[in-house]
């Protein structure tokens, strides 16, 4: 008969249940979820936040630096740092907003969007694999209900 050794017994279980709460569900399934999409999007030679840039910018909009900063939900800073290497790499470029002279508007390059389209493919495939023990309306539900939890709101921070 064995016995566990203290260190196993004394180790608190953290995992999902039932009654945890739903803030912590969403923040471990969006942790999940980024490591997933994450390894696509490093098989490219980008990180997962670079993809989120270049998708933004391939649903177009001709947003300013600072809208775009908003609207995926990082720091000007941060963002800049992401378009500098993107354009180092030749997948974005950046030209001057109509009217104002200082602000930018970045555009996502020929280059970008085909590597952009090579992550979403396999982005697309890593979420089925990850979703498969739901039924397709039980995904349809979650993916409602998570679009009426986000709504229209330009929440600071950013959880990438």
């Amino acid at each position: 008969m064995s016995t566990p050794s203290a260190t196993t017994a004394a180790t608190p279980r953290l995992g999902p249940t039932l009654d945890s709460e739903i803030t912590w569900l969403l923040h471990r399934a969006a942790q999940r979820m980024h490591a997933l999409t994450g390894e696509q999007a490093e098989v490219e030679g980008l990180s997962l936040r670079d993809h989120i840039v270049l998708s933004a910018l391939h649903l177009g909009g001709d947003l300013t630096q600072a809208e775009l900063a908003r609207e995926v939900g990082l720091d000007k800073t941060t963002l800049m740092s992401q378009l500098d290497r993107l354009e180092r790499a030749g997948l974005v470029l950046r030209r001057p907003a109509p009217g104002d002279r200082r602000a930018r508007i970045p555009v996502i390059t020929e280059a970008g969007d085909a590597v952009r389209a090579k992550v979403a493919a396999a982005c697309r495939t890593v979420e089925a694999d990850a979703l498969a023990a739901f039924a397709p309306d039980q995904v349809d539900a979650l993916r409602h209900m998570l679009v009426h939890l986000i709504g229209d709101s330009a929440d600071r921070g950013s959880c990438l």
